[in-house]
């Protein structure tokens, strides 16, 4: 005789496999033996089965699962990681400078009789040519073109605008060329920063670039500008008044800007202590730059990396408009042809002159673009033959015949 709980466990287990394989649940017609067909002790037989297989897998899935002493599924080792090296992609090849250009501005600089750089860098393209592009070599008034980007520059952070008045005084008013203090009354001369910007690029007034640049901050400031554009191999000196009586000897004194009070006092040095001063200032000008240091910052403000667009089309249009050295770059500058540039000219004591210079951007009629630099350091050759050596620089590039020659403008 069975037991009655075995036999209720065998009939409970019986229904749930029936109702899970659709047979009727309890309520249908017929006792649930009749329905399956099997008996009580089937049932519990059935029942057993299945949970043991149950159980079976169980423990198959525990042991997969199982941490790394277990043997029944060895744990796939992770995918192993390969880093391969990529070398950046190669620099464009650079184009290479005109050889004929190249063997030309050597020869033209290495003949010349003193101390002189050229340089010419192509701006669009890769390539630039020069000879003692590393000279650190007199600017003189070329770097009247620091104070213009300063200004401009100022302009393009918002703290200046070029229709800003600007009063000059008497007590601004440097030496040599300085046609605005003709317009300077006791009352001073009331500008512009276009005014003054003007004045100084196209007429190389040196008493509007001195306003310029005690507008801007003085010297600091310009060198400031040049050292946030990364512009390199330039120096920026102490303004007009003060490079121009410490490479005469003379201790400035601000009446000397009134008529020609600065030669008199010059004049009554003695010869040595000019002679001393002078060359002080050709072994180590303060507004020493190199000719390629500049040709690379004309090629930079051309392609607009320096200035705003508008600032940079101010700048260039100014510079076209230049009335100085008409016997330098200018005249080896052909028809088609157009030139924006900057003149130089540093004193002379006798024969020797310290500083005769033009640097700019001449434009081809196809458009091309290239930056110049002639600059002469120390000589004892004539104007004539200075003249001559910027413009035949000028000519290789350009195929100009080179006109003749003149007095240029004072500066």
């Amino acid at each position: 005789m069975s037991n009655p709980d075995s036999t209720r466990r065998a009939l409970a287990g019986g229904r749930r496999k029936r109702e899970s394989q659709g047979f009727a649940p309890e309520g249908s017609t017929g006792t649930p033996a009749d329905q399956a067909g099997v008996t009580a002790a089937d049932m519990g037989k059935t029942t057993f089965a299945h949970r043991a297989t149950v159980i079976g897998w169980s423990l198959l899935i525990a042991g997969c699962g199982a941490g790394a002493g277990s043997t029944l599924i060895p744990a796939a080792p992770p995918p192993p990681i390969v880093s391969v090296a990529v070398p950046p992609p190669a620099p464009p090849r650079p184009k290479s400078a005109p050889r004929a250009l190249q063997q030309r501005v050597t020869q033209l600089i290495r003949s010349f009789p003193g101390k002189a750089g050229a340089a010419i860098q192509a701006v669009d393209e890769d390539w630039i040519v020069s000879e003692g592009g590393a000279l650190y070599l007199p600017q003189q008034s070329v770097s009247k073109l620091w104070v213009a980007m300063t200004v401009l520059g100022q302009r393009d952070a918002g703290r200046l605008k070029l229709d800003d008045p600007v009063l000059v005084t008497r007590d601004d008013l440097t030496l040599f060329h300085q046609p605005i203090a003709g317009l300077v009354t006791g009352e001073g001369y009331r500008t512009t920063v276009t005014g003054l910007l003007t004045r100084a690029l196209t007429q190389s007034d040196n008493t509007a670039n001195d306003r310029l640049l005690t507008y801007v901050g003085g010297p600091a400031a310009v060198r400031r500008f040049l050292a946030e554009k990364h512009i390199s191999g330039i120096r920026f000196g102490p303004g007009e008044r003060l490079l121009q009586s410490g490479t005469a000897g003379v201790t400035w004194n601000q009446s000397m800007a009134m008529g020609r009070g600065f030669e008199a006092a010059r004049a009554r040095l003695d010869p040595e202590v000019r002679r001393a001063a002078l060359q002080r200032y050709i072994d180590n000008p303060p507004d020493g730059a190199q000719p390629a240091a500049i040709v690379e910052a004309l090629a930079r403000l051309a392609r607009g990396e320096l200035l705003s667009e508008t600032s940079t089309r101010v700048l260039l249009d100014t510079m076209a408009n230049s009335h100085t050295g008409r016997a330098r770059l200018k005249a080896a500058t052909p028809a088609g042809w157009t030139l924006a540039h900057k003149t130089g000219t540093g004193q002379e004591l006798g024969s020797r002159n310290a500083g005769f210079n033009d640097i700019g951007i001449l434009t081809a009629p196809d458009g091309r673009r290239y930056a110049i630099a002639v600059q002469i350091g120390d000589t004892t050759a004539p104007m004539r033959v200075r003249q001559v050596l910027i413009q035949q620089v000028a000519a290789a590039l350009t195929g100009a015949q080179p006109r003749a020659g003149g007095a240029d403008e004072s500066e």
